[in-house]
This record gives structure tokens, C-alpha cells and sequence, in this order.
């Protein structure tokens, strides 16, 4: 007999997703923080909550599914347990950017941006981390690096991570 599925988990995050949106909607712009809070709470905002939240703000499906869609700080799956950005920008593609891309898709098998099928990384492209003049430049778990090549990301991928502080 199979187990019955876990029915706890999808009320649960109904009720985060309802708390937040009750607890943000009221400020002004309010689609912003309700999306930031659910990423925060979640890792992701699932694409079945968008309804939920276009209904609250009196918005359509399509305007939150922009905006999710837009910022690539929002993603609609849960990431990898390390997320690998590599900006796409003009100044980051003049120094190489284009074959860094290359290299991180080959050396964690993925044709293009996605998460590994171990769920150990998740790889982005992202269009400017704000080091113009050190590119090309990755951000990985959010600590931006330049001048990155194809040996220092290896380097960073392979490097252990930090524990997390008590």
C-alpha cells in the first residue's frame, strides 16, 4: 500500500502565502514585499500562489507572472543548495562571459540555466552583479567575485561550503 501523501505541507504553505499576503497588502506597492516575503519563507514563489496573490492586489495572473518573471532575484522553483549566477551583461560578455557560460554548463551538465539533476547547484544568468570593471563577473550563494575564468570557477565550485553560524 502506498503512503498517503503528505497533505500538511501544501496547507502549511497556504497559510505562510495567506499570512504574508494579509500582512502586506496594505503597503504601498505592495506585490514587491509579498513576493519577497514568500521567497524568504519558501526559497521560490510557486507558480499555484500567483493567483492568490493577483486576487488580493486586485492584479492579473500575467502582471504578478511578470514581475516574477522579470527580477532575477524571484524564482518559481525551489533553487539547488548552491546557486551559481553568471552575469550576462555587455561588459561581463566583452571579457568572456559568453564561454564562462559555456564552461559552468558543461562542467555541471546542463544545457542551459537550471539546477543540476543532483539538486546540488542551481545555474543562473543574471545581467549585471555591479563589477563592470572586474568582469567577467559570478555571484555564488550571493558573494559576488570578478575576473572570474574558467579555472576560478571550478575553484569556487569545488571549494567546501562554509558552515552555516549557530
Amino acid at each position: 500500500m502506498a503512503p498517503a501523501p503528505d497533505s500538511a505541507a501544501p496547507a502549511a504553505t497556504d497559510q505562510t502565502v495567506a499570512e504574508i499576503i494579509r500582512s502586506r497588502q496594505h503597503l504601498p506597492g505592495a506585490l514587491l514585499p509579498i513576493l519577497h516575503g514568500i521567497q524568504d519563507a519558501l526559497g521560490h514563489v510557486p507558480p499555484e500562489v500567483v493567483p492568490d496573490i493577483a486576487q488580493a492586489l486586485n492584479l492579473s495572473r500575467a502582471e504578478v507572472h511578470g514581475v516574477v518573471s522579470y527580477y532575477h532575484h524571484f524564482r518559481s522553483a525551489p533553487a539547488g543548495a548552491q546557486v551559481l549566477q553568471v552575469c550576462r551583461a555587455e561588459a561581463c560578455q566583452a571579457m568572456g562571459a559568453q564561454a564562462l557560460w559555456q564552461h559552468a554548463c558543461t562542467r555541471l551538465g546542463l544545457q542551459a540555466a537550471g539546477t543540476t539533476a543532483d539538486g546540488a547547484v542551481t545555474l543562473e544568468p543574471v545581467y549585471c552583479l555591479g563589477l563592470c570593471a572586474s568582469s567577467p563577473a559570478v555571484a555564488l550563494d550571493g558573494q559576488v567575485q570578478g575576473r572570474v575564468g574558467p579555472a576560478r570557477l571550478d575553484a569556487l565550485l569545488n571549494r567546501p561550503r562554509e558552515a552555516a553560524c549557530p
